[in-house]
């Protein structure tokens, strides 16, 4: 299980424990908090659950893959360090404090 604190573009923080093996978008999505859409359900089909990961973890996150990197070419301003899709982040102990911030608003 990890802490993860989602930050709204507002600057509303949400601290929520995420079971290990689901993903960010998973955990923003069952604990109700608004600024991820994840319209495909977590497929990598669209770029609504796209956030910037804080500075401090970009190097702590799994790699993106070649599909994610496509699909942030559809984001809301997207920052070609700090910008994910939280559904290709699963879970593990390692993200236990992992803060992600939201975009003003989600393509």
């Amino acid at each position: 299980m990890a802490k993860i604190t989602y930050v709204e573009f507002s600057g509303t923080e949400h601290v929520v424990d995420v079971a290990n093996g689901m993903t960010v978008m998973e955990g923003a999505r069952d604990n109700g908090i608004p600024g991820i859409e994840a319209d495909c359900g977590g497929a990598c089909a669209c770029s609504t659950c796209h956030v910037y990961v804080d500075a401090g973890w970009v190097d702590r996150v799994p790699a993106k893959d070649s599909m994610e990197e496509d699909m942030l070419d559809f984001a809301y301003e997207p920052d070609p360090v700090r910008s994910r899709l939280t559904c290709q982040i699963k879970v593990t102990d390692a993200l236990d404090g992992l803060k992600v911030f939201m975009p003003e608003k989600q393509i």
